[in-house]
């Protein structure tokens, strides 16, 4: 998955006719960094990816659509989930969806990993977002306001709003994440 990811980033990269050092510049990446993902040598946290996607004018799921094997069911068992974690992240993603390509929304199931506070970097996007909290306690940034979410609760909010989700304790966190993009039909476009 790396390479297809990194390939992909180069490909958008080149295509815009952007150096890696203004790629660096836009995503406060160093350009070694940005040179061994787009080779497929290291992996990208979820941050960083939407960070590189942001400054290539992309949505996040650009960079996923292709990685995950489409099926021709419409209907997708629990078993057949498709997981992608990007590694140095603290969210492992589920992809609830055989076909998400042409789709107006992007249903996933996050795990997000214990104690993941870090650094909080919010993130926005175009389109609208809903989370269900499954498990664990998730502390919610909007707009730099934070909000502690239990199970059973939700948030439904526009997705240009600054946003991000921690675990801020020892156990496992999960939710149900579904996005919209209002410009879905972009995407072949190389643009979302």
């Amino acid at each position: 998955m790396n390479k297809v990811i990194g390939s992909r980033i180069k490909d958008l990269r080149i295509n815009k006719k952007m150096t890696l050092k203004e790629l660096s510049e836009k995503t406060d990446l160093s350009t070694g960094f940005l040179s061994q993902l787009e080779r497929g040598l290291t992996s990208v946290a979820t941050d960083s990816l939407l960070n590189i996607a942001e400054a290539l004018e992309v949505d996040l799921s650009y960079f996923l659509l292709g990685t995950i094997k489409k099926r021709e069911n419409f209907i997708k068992r629990s078993y057949e989930r498709d997981i992608y974690k990007l590694d140095d992240s603290n969210y492992i993603n589920y992809v609830l969806s055989n076909d998400i390509e042409g789709k107006e929304i992007l249903p996933r199931i996050i795990d997000i990993l214990p104690f993941s506070r870090g650094e909080i970097q919010e993130y926005n996007h175009e389109g609208e977002e809903f989370v269900y909290v499954l498990e664990g306690i998730i502390t919610l940034f909007v707009n730099g306001s934070e909000y502690s979410l239990y199970p059973g609760d939700t948030a439904h909010f526009d997705g240009g709003k600054n946003h991000c989700y921690i675990n801020n304790t020892n156990k496992m966190g999960r939710i149900l994440l579904v996005n919209t993009r209002r410009d879905i039909s972009s995407i072949n476009n190389g643009r979302v």
